[in-house]
């Protein structure tokens, strides 16, 4: 929502076409769908940012809400606040873990982008379990079970159960774990007779606390001014808290303005309760129906703090300043240090029901498969972002830092309630949609894939973008809540929302077979889209126009016994983005509305190579150039400085113009793999006016799995293997630091986000 601040915790990374063919053919050369469901080759689960959510696949826009599905529907409706980790994970409860394709993605769901697809392990003849564990040299506990059989003839059921108490890379003192998940499935199917298909009920239990998402994106180092970083002191990235040891907060609830106290833990509570019918039904001659529906009514909780203003207390303004700190016996103290951090924490929270339906009814012939689907998706809600702001210590010593005030401008720790990033909106969104896909061999050699997609989007609610008597946006201010007043004499009262909205998608691919091993590839897809509710959370109307995607790609593939190779220029862009910027000069936050338009040319080269019995080796090359357009806003500080950004024809910031992945595996027994896994992002800017670049990085993953029998198998995999440590993503408050403002830069400290630092994990898998 807020451009520096939630997009990394949804991973909104502007990213390259990483767009891949390399199984639109078998590696015989016979023919398969350019557009077949899945991709392969993409180690979803392999996750750099994450020890336990699946890696984004990176598009060259940002990332869609739709971003893992199971059982045909999406986990959740939106990520924000009911972010996909908080009540899925790739565990034993599940049979099948893929990738679809982004033509399948957009055809039915909507949203352009790849998804994770999978499946629930339902129940099977007899009796089975499968016991998953895993942990790692920092205290990672980590268990999945799934027990399923028979209970009567053609009855059957399964049951899983996930625990995670995952402390993190470093030891919080505000909360013993930086994830705590548990996760409880139980399904029964009943098979429908001569193999015709089957009914199956589910229940599904959650409850997260995802404390990783404010406590590890953020954390001093020295920008050198070359674009690489150094530590701070005694201050290990990756492995040393920047969180106080307080676990508790006070804010102000933006619906009733009450003064509240909680712990962030506490706040930071995801829970779902799911309901789930599943039917498919074949009908013979070629013919079958699927359906999926389910109910969810959860909680849904997304807290993040993102550092602010970093304040040097002894250099130039050092009078203006008076911090003091509270000491463990209670007793007020001056703070001797430096430097002091201001934070903005943003509890995000909602109360959600959900109700999804999709059902699909395909019809195989010799040569096609014709497919007819519908959705009918509702999501209602009840939401707001309380902020708060605070400040704290910068220890060099890498000790925990402390909450500070400063004692010439207040005696309390927490100041400016909802001035900044605070949100609300409460209403409804229905989503009813029809599609359609025709995959057809019109030769044995030149094979089409085409679909579209109708969608009728509905909205109403209301939100807290109000205006004053001039027509403007009065904009958050300090103690801000629905019922007070501004300085201006406008009252804060909830404004109603009411759109109508028509989307429609389309996509076709065509692979010509020039002889039995080389061809040609391309496709093309087209989305229209409109923002969703939770758009409508900041203090302005977003931009209401439509939002069109087009992505297309074309290039030549080639396959023989040892060797499937595709490589493609692609082009995407994305008009009418809403965002709001964060600005900040002198110690003033000013949020600053804005649409823009992103474009990116790619070129991508995929090998699939097999040289030798027991080798594979996968090579994914990719460049691009994502840039902004019509990216331009300005606010005006209470100082009367006024703060511009034209970032048009930029790189879109954080993004990488080459990545190179390297996959080699070799297999030293039949039993025992060793794998490794090289991922290289080229130099990326910090700040959206390329003032400040982080170098080029390798993100590395190595292991060793051996399969001890037919039931046990064990793992070991290590993570950033390197030992890479340095700083990614973006500098915070450094938007508005322009090129020459940055030249004379060196050796500053700033804050950040960081690599995931060296990790020794284990695992193990038992199916009885």
């Amino acid at each position: 929502m807020y451009y520096k601040d939630y997009k990394r915790f949804s991973a909104i990374a502007l990213a390259s076409v990483m767009a891949i063919a390399a199984n639109a053919q078998k590696e015989n050369g016979t023919s398969k769908s350019s557009n077949s469901k899945e991709e392969g080759d993409r180690n979803v689960m392999l996750n750099a940012a994450s020890a336990n959510g699946p890696r984004e696949i990176q598009i060259g826009l940002p990332s869609a809400d739709v971003n893992v599905l199971e059982n045909g529907l999406p986990v959740t409706y939106s990520t924000n606040p009911h972010p996909v980790n908080a009540t899925w994970r790739s565990d034993a409860s599940l049979s099948h873990v893929g990738l679809l394709k982004i033509s399948e993605t957009a055809i039915t769901t909507g949203n352009i982008g790849y998804a994770v697809n999978s499946q629930t392990q339902l129940g099977k003849e007899g009796f089975q379990g499968v016991l998953n564990y895993k942990t790692n040299h920092f205290g990672l506990q980590e268990m999945s079970l799934n027990l399923n059989g028979s209970l009567a003839k053609d009855l059957f059921y399964s049951v899983s159960a996930y625990q995670d108490f995952d402390p993190g890379t470093f030891k919080l003192r505000s909360t013993q774990y930086q994830d705590r998940t548990q996760i409880y499935k139980a399904a029964l199917t009943k098979r429908y007779a001569e193999g015709r298909g089957e009914l199956t009920a589910m229940y599904k239990y959650s409850n997260s606390h995802p404390v990783y998402n404010y406590a590890t994106q953020s954390a001093p180092f020295i920008y050198v001014g070359d674009g690489s970083v150094k530590e701070f002191g005694k201050f290990k990235l990756g492995t040393t808290s920047y969180l106080p040891k307080d676990a508790n907060i006070t804010y102000r609830d933006m619906r009733t303005g009450e003064l509240k106290q909680t712990s962030l833990y506490d706040y930071d509570e995801n829970r779902s309760s799911e309901v789930s019918l599943l039917n498919n039904l074949r009908f013979g001659d070629g013919f079958n129906w699927k359906t999926s529906v389910r109910y969810d009514h959860a909680r849904g909780a997304f807290v993040y703090q993102t550092p602010m203003q970093l304040i040097d207390t002894k250099g130039d303004n050092a009078s203006a300043y008076n911090y003091m700190y509270s000491d463990a016996m209670g007793a007020q103290q001056k703070y001797d240090g430096r430097y002091v951090q201001t934070r903005m924490s943003c509890l995000n929270a909602g109360t959600i029901d959900e109700l999804l339906f999709t059902s699909e009814l395909s019809k195989s012939f010799s040569t096609s498969t014709l497919r007819v689907g519908m959705n009918e998706w509702y999501y209602d809600i009840d939401y707001c972002s309380n902020t708060t702001m605070y400040d704290q210590s910068v220890p060099e010593d890498g000790s925990y830092a402390v909450r500070l005030w400063d004692a010439n401008k207040t005696q309390s720790v927490f100041y400016d309630f909802n001035k900044n990033a605070s949100e609300y909106y409460k209403g409804h969104e229905n989503k009813l949609a029809l599609y359609l896909t025709h995959d057809w061999d019109i030769t044995p050699k030149l094979n089409a894939y085409y679909g579209a997609r109708i969608e009728w989007q509905r909205l109403k609610g209301e939100n807290a973008a109000v205006k004053n008597t001039d027509g403007e946006y009065v904009g958050r201010f300090a103690d801000y809540y629905l019922g007070t007043t501004a300085a201006d004499g406008t009252k804060i009262a909830p404004v109603n929302m009411k759109y109508d909205w028509l989307n429609y998608d389309f996509t076709a691919a065509l692979t010509y077979k020039l002889t039995k091993s080389f061809g040609f590839t391309g496709d093309f897809t087209y989305i229209v889209q409109h923002p969703n509710i939770s758009t409508f959370a900041p203090a302005s109307m977003p931009n209401t126009d439509k939002i069109s995607v087009p992505l297309g790609r074309a290039g030549i593939y080639f396959n023989n016994k040892w060797l499937s190779l595709t490589s493609l220029f692609s082009y995407i862009s994305k008009s009418n983005n809403n965002s709001t910027l964060n600005l900040q000069h002198d110690g003033e936050i000013k949020a600053a509305p804005l649409t823009y338009d992103i474009q990116t040319w790619g070129w991508t080269t995929d090998v699939v190579a097999h040289p030798f019995k027991g080798f594979d080796f996968h090579f994914l090359f990719t460049y691009q150039k994502p840039t902004y357009k019509k990216y331009e806003t300005s606010v005006k500080f209470s100082s009367g400085y006024e703060g511009k950004i034209n970032a048009t024809g930029n790189i879109v910031a954080e993004v990488p113009q080459v990545l190179v992945e390297l996959d080699p595996s070799y297999m030293i027994t039949p039993t025992l793999k060793l794998w490794a896994s090289f991922r290289y992002f080229s130099k990326t800017y910090a700040n959206i006016n390329e003032a400040y670049y982080f170098n080029g990085h390798w993100e590395t993953f190595g292991g060793l799995n051996w399969q001890a029998n037919k039931r046990l198998s064990l793992g070991c995999t290590v993570v950033n293997f390197l030992n890479q440590t340095g700083a990614k993503g973006s500098i915070a408050g450094a938007e508005l630091i322009t090129k020459d403002e940055a030249k004379g830069i060196k050796n500053q400290l700033m804050t950040g986000s960081y690599l995931r630092p060296f990790t020794v994990e284990f695992s193990a898998s038992l199916k009885f």
